[in-house]
């Protein structure tokens, strides 16, 4: 399928260091290769009346802040006009070839009536949830301005968060983090650099761990789940994102974990065994707990439309402390600062068994809900979440407020 593209007005403002045009067809091209159904081959226009005849063309007013979401709206809502809300500007439209010049009336300026010809929309009435950010906040649209540069920014670092993550995530790095991709965007640091030096530290930490020097280890450690932040971040606010750099990234982060742990307790001089396991039980346990904790998160989504964490808010809780690099990566900070590190080794270990025992009945749990009541969904896609019986829980994982800096009208309330 086709879809010709025109951008009549476009905002001189950029955000992230990026201009909007550019902007627009980074989100375009990345819709184009996410496009599961009928492949799409977006073609930009200098006139939107170059458009041939028959055609389909999408009408964008360049003055406005969309995300992929929107765009997606837009575009699986052919003929209605979609319509600022403060004002009842129209900002975007999918139209036909016949009907450009009505929709070019429209486009930019307050609409008073909605022509015969189309529809209408705004963002509320679009979808709220994004499995893949596990969060629920309205699709974006914002007119751009000098003014209101720095809250679109923030709205946008905001908007590339996850709303469920474990506790270090999401807690502690919203901020630093954003500092450091602002300073990456305003360099030209592209997040694949990023991942490059996220995987050096990677090898370094191991080698540290082995070598029992666990404060450069845990240094190393801890700037690499820092970076781990950042790229993703960074490629989101700048649209950026790649199928190399997603697999890169993800076998990365899926990778060294458990491996760290053992190295870890490879490192220790003397190991007393614990509950009559040795240290070679141990190293099988961490193993084997980590491997079956994220076979059951990918066997999850098979029961539905949601992952094992955003189902209910119990698993958006568990989420916080569960036994995955950050939560891990504590426990082995505070037993080597309290000079015990077999402590750390242990805990880890057994905490990853409970975490992936309980993984494992949650998935069984699952199972029945799926087979009694059909396919399951997130409890942040339920129509009264943010005031509902759910609604603190809302307030926590709907988005990471943290990342807003509080200054965006995008973030939940």
């Amino acid at each position: 399928m086709t879809i010709y593209v025109a951008v009549p007005e476009i905002s001189p403002t950029r955000l992230w260091g990026l201009d909007n045009r550019r902007r627009l067809r980074r989100q375009l091209a990345e819709i184009s290769k996410e496009s599961a159904e009928e492949p799409i081959e977006f073609v930009w226009l200098d006139r939107p009346d170059a458009a041939p005849g028959g055609s389909r063309i999408l009408l964008i007013d360049g003055r406005f802040l969309f995300e992929k979401r929107t765009l997606r709206g837009v575009l699986q809502n052919a003929g209605k006009l979609l319509l600022y809300p403060q004002a009842d500007r129209v900002a975007a439209v999918l139209t036909e070839r016949g009907d450009l010049d009505a929709a070019l009336d429209c486009l930019g300026g307050e609409l008073k009536q909605v022509p015969a010809d189309f529809g209408s929309m705004y963002p509320r009435d679009l979808a709220a949830f994004d499995e893949y950010l596990r969060r629920s906040t309205r699709p974006l649209l914002e007119p751009i301005s000098e003014e209101n540069k720095r809250q679109l920014e923030n709205t946008l670092y905001g908007n590339a968060y996850r709303g469920i993550t474990d506790l270090v995530t999401k807690f502690v790095f919203p901020r630093p983090a954003k500092q450091a991709v602002r300073v990456c965007a305003s360099l030209s640091i592209t997040p694949n650099m990023v991942t490059t030096l996220g995987l050096a530290l990677v090898v370094a930490a191991s080698y540290f761990f082995l070598k029992g020097q666990y404060a450069w280890g845990l240094i190393a450690g801890w700037c690499m789940t820092f970076l781990d932040t950042v790229d993703g971040k960074l490629a989101r606010v700048t649209v950026r994102s790649s199928k190399f750099g997603h697999l890169f990234d993800h076998l990365i982060d899926l990778l060294h974990p458990p491996f760290w742990y053992i190295l870890w307790g490879m490192s220790l001089h003397y190991f007393e065994p614990v509950m009559g396991l040795d240290r070679l039980q141990f190293y099988w346990l961490i193993l084997g707990a980590y491997v079956t904790g994220r076979v059951v998160e990918g066997l999850f989504p098979l029961l539905g439309h949601c992952s094992i964490f955003t189902w209910r808010p119990f698993d958006a809780w568990f989420r916080l402390v569960t036994a995955r690099r950050n939560p891990s990566l504590i426990m082995l900070t505070v037993s080597a600062v309290l000079g015990q590190p077999q402590w750390g080794f242990v805990a880890v270990a057994l905490w990853s068994v409970a975490t992936t025992a309980f993984l494992l009945l949650r998935l069984a749990y699952a199972a029945l809900a799926r087979l009694s009541g059909g396919p399951l969904r997130s409890w942040l896609e339920e129509d009264d979440v943010a005031s509902g019986p759910h609604a603190v829980s809302y307030r926590i994982f709907g988005a990471t407020r943290g990342a807003y800096a509080h200054t965006s009208r995008n973030a939940p309330v």
